[in-house]
């Protein structure tokens, strides 16, 4: 019960940007636990892998909302990211790419949400 009432304060205590600068750092270890494995052993990699596309759909689709807030040309450039994220996946499952630029993308991304980022500070 008492992890149930810590979360609920986290989510409460949370701004929007926070909340996905969280997400991201989450998925973007797994993805990097998920590098460590030996790449043919897909199993230890798929859940890291589909959870990254997921984030990344999911991100898309919200950009793709005409009530999306964000200014035009940045979500236009969060659903190219989006896409090509996409068919950087499919080619790491079959072994074509590496991980890591998945990686890179995110911790990028982690970067323009920090609290210390410039963006952030434009954006505020």
């Amino acid at each position: 019960m008492s992890l149930q009432a810590y979360r609920q304060a986290s989510a409460q205590a949370e701004n929007p940007r926070q909340t996905e600068y969280r997400l991201f750092a989450q998925v973007t270890l797994a993805l990097m636990e998920a590098a460590k494995a030996d790449p043919s052993d897909m199993t230890a990699r798929i859940d890291a892998l589909d959870w990254n596309r997921r984030v990344w759909t999911v991100l898309s689709d919200d950009c793709a909302n005409p009530e999306n807030g964000l200014p035009a040309p940045l979500r236009a450039s969060i659903i190219s990211l989006a896409m090509w994220v996409s068919r950087h996946t499919s080619a790491v499952i079959r072994r074509q790419e590496h991980i890591e630029p998945l990686i890179d993308v995110n911790r990028l991304i982690m970067q323009g949400l920090s609290p210390n980022s410039t963006g952030a500070a434009a954006a505020a």
